[in-house]
């Protein structure tokens, strides 16, 4: 059982921005349930807990918070981190794929609300964190299944913060522009954008912003722990942080 002080629980915490994620909660004097389809590594907080699981299954997601309560009796904070991205055209995409992505970005985080909500009652409230993206509002050719579960993660959003309000859980989105991360990379490289490389791509997503450059994981990790923290955000609810560069500032027509 943790001891006490602040407990948070992260999905996709194995990836570029749940990593970074882990180290900013953990340097801020948080324990850290991290939960990954992937190994960590050796180097996840030593006062924390790492479950390897998949949230895209129901069974496992029941699990995952079970362990979570044999080491926990409150959580402080959920970041709804994992996700999983189809770069292909949306005739092209199986029902198998349109479905998993689904189970693993939207169902995962309905779930999860269900089964964390009695560690945050004992904790007295919280924040729930949902890690939606700039795609549920603009989106590109190629990707309609993962813009489809952020839209939705976005719209739960606002739904979880209504019916959670009167037990003192803040639920917001934050919503990342393109981020420099292992799965902005392979998104590119499978074909999420043709005919240029992964390089040219990201000079090209760098141009597109104001700040003219992509954004850095940990930049992200800084704005959910904005968030989640109390001291900082206390009365926020039901938001939507767009954390892009400015992308979605400028008009595409300049």
């Amino acid at each position: 059982m943790a001891e006490e002080g602040r407990v948070m629980l992260i999905t996709g915490a194995a990836g570029g921005i749940g990593r970074a994620t882990v180290q900013v909660f953990a340097q801020a004097g948080w324990r850290v349930i991290g939960v990954d389809r992937a190994s960590y590594g050796e180097s996840f907080p030593p006062n924390g807990f790492f479950i390897q699981a998949d949230i895209s299954q129901n069974d496992q997601v029941h699990s995952i918070y079970e362990q979570a309560r044999r080491f926990t009796n409150r959580l402080d904070a959920v970041v709804n981190n994992a996700a999983l991205q189809i770069a292909k055209p949306l005739l092209e995409t199986t029902v198998e794929e349109w479905d998993m992505v689904m189970a693993s970005n939207l169902r995962s985080v309905f779930l999860g609300a269900k089964l964390s909500h009695p560690l945050f009652k004992s904790a007295g409230g919280g924040a729930i964190v949902n890690v939606s993206s700039v795609h549920a509002v603009a989106t590109s050719a190629n990707i309609a299944a993962y813009a489809a579960s952020k839209g939705g993660l976005l719209a739960l959003t606002r739904a979880m913060a209504i019916e959670f309000a009167p037990d003192n859980i803040r639920v917001n989105a934050i919503l990342p522009g393109a981020v420099d991360t292992p799965m902005l990379r392979a998104g590119l490289q499978r074909g999420h954008v043709e005919g240029f490389s992964v390089t040219d791509r990201l000079e090209d997503l760098a141009r597109k912003t104001v700040n003219g450059r992509v954004g850095k994981p940990e930049e992200i990790a800084h704005a959910i722990y904005f968030l989640a923290d109390l001291t900082q955000s206390s009365f926020m609810t039901g938001q939507a942080l767009i954390v892009d560069g400015g992308a979605t500032a400028r008009l595409s027509t300049e």
